[in-house]
């Protein structure tokens, strides 16, 4: 199963943005990928995240996928334990909900922020925000 852990951010809400993304398979980190996204909200960010994870499993041709935030608002809205409000954030969760349908094992899993591996993608995220203007 692939781990796929991602984190969004954002310097202002919204504000310049971007996302990272650690993906591991037996325990070793296999990818990393941060982006800038423009200027964007917290939320978005960590969808795009998401996003992207969701399409690396599928690439991937991996059946079963983990994929770890430290978004409560995103992992509870894909859990259904959230109503997702904002109509931008609906159709990230929709295709997201669609991308998934494809994989036989899907997680979606909360850790805190000092997680060492979505720490990792937070300086990432961090180190692609410090090299944009």
């Amino acid at each position: 199963m692939l781990k796929i852990y991602s984190d969004g951010g954002s310097r202002g809400n919204p504000g310049r943005s971007a996302f990272a993304v650690v993906v591991c398979k037996n325990e070793k980190i296999i990818h990393q990928h941060s982006e800038y996204i423009g200027v964007r909200t917290n939320n978005v960010a960590e969808y795009r995240g998401l996003i992207y994870g969701v399409g690396y499993a599928l690439d991937s041709q991996e059946n079963d996928a983990e994929f770890i935030m430290d978004s409560e608002l995103v992992i509870k809205q894909m859990n259904g334990e959230y109503k997702v409000k904002s109509k931008e954030l609906m159709k990230m969760y929709d295709d997201v909900k669609a991308m998934t349908s494809n994989l036989r094992i899907v997680k979606f899993t909360h850790v805190r922020r000092h997680h060492p591996i979505i720490a990792l993608a937070d300086k990432l995220l961090n180190a692609k925000l410090d090299g944009t203007s």
